[in-house]
């Protein structure tokens, strides 16, 4: 059984303000993109790592990649408009079988840790599909879009919401077979996991963490450096 990993890296992170995309910026020096890829890496489970790019980026990303001592376990390969075109591109390349296992994860969500990756192949090994998450911890409304603002609906019980993190992994087929339901309807999710969720595909949930954050504002690169700190 091989281990891969898709790090859709093709945003273009415009709630960061910034001249380039977030997933370029510096993190305690180094690039948001390459500690992502650091992490992965380091999972002694992973076969190979593939990241997702525009095509404008690709030049860039190979140079980091190279830069960085990756070359030999990372591809660079090219993104598209949405991040489900970036994941279909990589899945499209993949020498992957069918029970081998796909893990999908934020390339801007630095600071996953070791044990969170190990959990979440173990736990697709066990259910074929799972996701890593958080039990929310706001009261969550629901609510109706209207001309004049947002109108409550309905309140939804904490137990029965998690806020969902990366890494995601699939079976092979499984992800291949949602994907292209997906595209043969037209549908485009947020998540991989929706397009499996579409499909009647159970997806197990394994236990995610408040460091593991998803660098979309300004203020996200700070508390990102704060944890990284706090982690040396």
């Amino acid at each position: 059984m091989q281990v891969f990993v898709i790090l859709p890296a093709a945003g273009l992170g415009t709630r960061m303000a910034g001249p380039q995309p977030k997933q370029f910026l510096a993190l305690a020096g180094v690039p948001i993109l390459i500690h992502s890829l650091r992490a992965f890496a380091a999972a002694p489970r992973v076969t190979s790592i593939y990241v997702a790019v525009r095509k404008i980026e690709m030049e860039r990303a190979e140079a980091q990649v190279a830069e960085y001592g990756f070359a030999s376990r990372a591809r660079v390969v090219e993104g598209g408009e949405k991040r489900q075109e970036s994941v279909a591109n990589a899945l499209g390349v993949l020498p992957a079988q069918p029970d081998d296992i796909v893990l999908v994860h934020d390339a801007v969500r630095p600071l996953i840790d070791a044990a969170t990756i190990e959990r979440t192949i173990d736990a697709v090994i066990e259910h074929s599909a799972a996701i890593v998450g958080m039990p929310a911890i706001d009261t969550i409304k629901q609510v109706e879009r209207t001309a004049h603002g947002a109108i409550v609906t309905a309140t939804i019980p904490r137990e029965f919401v998690v806020q969902a993190q990366t890494p995601q992994g699939f079976r092979y087929a499984l992800l291949q077979r949602a994907f292209a339901e997906a595209t043969a309807d037209g549908f485009v999710g947020t998540d991989e996991a929706s397009l499996l969720e579409r499909a009647g595909i159970p997806v197990a949930v394994v236990p995610g963490s408040q460091v593991n954050l998803k660098i979309t504002q300004p203020g996200d690169l700070e508390l990102a450096e704060f944890y990284l700190k706090q982690r040396s």
